[in-house]
C-alpha cells in the first residue's frame, strides 16, 4: 500500500526494478519492450503514489536514493511472487509432460495409479529412446519428468529420484528346455546366450544387461532386427532363444510364450524419476511425492543390481 491508501501498481514496481538492474531508463524501456516516455511515467507515478523520491538521474545513469535502496529488495519480492503466480496458473493449464519410455512397460502402470489420485492432473504421455534424448527434453523443458535409468553423469541441473525396481523375467518358449519350471535361478543361465534384440548400443538398458552378463556368465545376443513386440514374441516362440523382460513389461499374447521369475538372487531394473531441478509445473511435485511414497529400497539379500546402480536405490 501507498501513502493515502493507494494500491501499488505492479507494472510500476517491475519498472522500478528493471531500472536498477539497467541503469538506465532507456535500456529498461526496451527490455519491457515499451517506450522511454512510458517507463518515466511509471517511476513518476509509483514515487507519487510511494510520496519519496527512488532515484537520483545524471548522465551516468539512474541511481537509488536511500530510501530506493531500502524499497528495492520488497520490490523484487513482489515481481517474484507476480511471477511464480503466474507460472503456477500456466502450469495448472498445461498438461505434465512425462516420458515413460515405453508404453508396455511398469511405467504407464505407475503414471496410472499416480493419476488415480490426481483426477484434475492432464497427463501427456510421451515415449522415447530412453536416457540418451530424455536428459535432453527436461534440460530444454519440452517434457516435465522422464522415467529411465541413468546410465551415464547426471548434468547439475536434473534431479533424480529413485523410483521402483523391476525384476526380470525369462521369456520363452513352450518347447524350451526351461518351460516347465516355476522359476529360474539365475546360476542356471551360466553360459547360455540371451536374445535381446532391442539392446541399442549406448543406451542405458543395454549397459545394465552387460552388467548382468558380466556378472552371471551370460551371453547377450543383441542382433536383430528389431520389428517391434509382436515379432519379438513370435521369434522367441519359434526357438530364436530365451529374452529377458521385465515383471511389468505387457508383451502381445501368444499361446506358446511362457514368463519364468528370475531369483536367487532376483536380477532388477533400476528406473528413476528425472526432473529439472527449476522446472515448477505444480503437479510434478505431487508426482514426485507420489513415486517417493511406494519406493521400496533395494534388498541386497535377495536382489541384485550393477554396482553403479546401488548408492540411488540403497536404503
Amino acid at each position: 500500500m501507498g501513502q493515502g491508501g493507494a494500491d501499488l501498481d505492479l507494472a510500476a514496481v517491475r519498472a522500478f526494478v528493471t531500472v536498477t538492474e539497467d541503469r538506465y531508463f532507456s535500456e529498461a524501456a526496451a527490455r519491457l519492450g515499451i517506450s522511454q516516455q512510458a517507463i518515466s511515467k511509471r517511476i513518476a507515478k509509483l514515487e507519487s503514489d510511494l510520496g519519496v523520491r527512488l532515484f537520483a538521474r545524471s548522465r551516468t545513469g539512474a541511481h537509488l536514493t536511500e530510501t530506493g535502496t531500502a524499497f528495492l529488495p520488497h520490490a523484487r519480492a513482489l515481481v517474484n511472487i507476480a511471477d511464480q503466480a503466474l507460472e503456477m496458473l500456466h502450469g495448472r493449464r498445461r498438461a505434465l509432460r512425462v516420458d515413460v519410455l515405453d508404453t508396455r512397460l511398469a511405467s504407464i502402470d505407475l503414471i496410472r495409479a499416480f493419476h488415480d489420485t490426481a483426477e484434475d492432473v492432464d497427463i501427456q504421455i510421451i515415449t522415447s529412446n530412453g536416457f540418451r534424448s530424455a536428459r535432453e527434453a527436461l534440460i530444454r523443458g519440452s517434457v516435465d519428468a522422464a522415467f529411465c535409468r541413468v546410465g551415464a553423469g547426471l548434468e547439475e541441473e536434473l534431479v533424480a529420484a529413485p523410483v521402483y525396481l523391476e525384476p526380470l523375467h525369462l521369456l520363452v518358449g513352450r518347447d524350451h528346455p526351461l518351460a516347465g519350471l516355476t522359476r529360474v535361478e539365475i546360476a542356471r543361465l551360466s553360459g547360455t546366450t540371451v536374445w535381446m534384440p532391442g539392446n541399442v548400443a549406448g543406451s542405458e538398458w543395454a549397459e545394465y544387461y552387460d552388467f548382468l552378463g558380466a556378472d552371471f556368465g551370460i551371453r547377450m545376443d543383441t542382433s536383430g532386427p528389431d520389428f517391434g513386440w509382436e515379432h519379438f514374441v513370435a521369434e522367441v516362440v519359434s526357438g530364436r532363444g530365451a529374452s529377458f523382460i521385465g515383471e511389468g513389461t505387457r508383451v502381445p499374447w501368444h499361446p506358446d510364450a511362457v514368463r519364468l521369475p528370475v531369483v536367487d538372487p532376483v536380477p532388477v531394473y533400476p528406473f528413476l524419476l528425472l526432473r529439472h531441478r527449476h522446472n515448477r509445473h505444480p503437479a510434478l511435485e505431487l508426482l514426485t511425492r507420489h513415486v517417493a511414497a511406494h519406493h521400496v529400497p533395494l534388498d541386497p539379500r535377495h536382489q541384485w543390481l550393477p554396482a553403479p546402480d546401488r548408492a540411488a536405490f540403497a536404503s
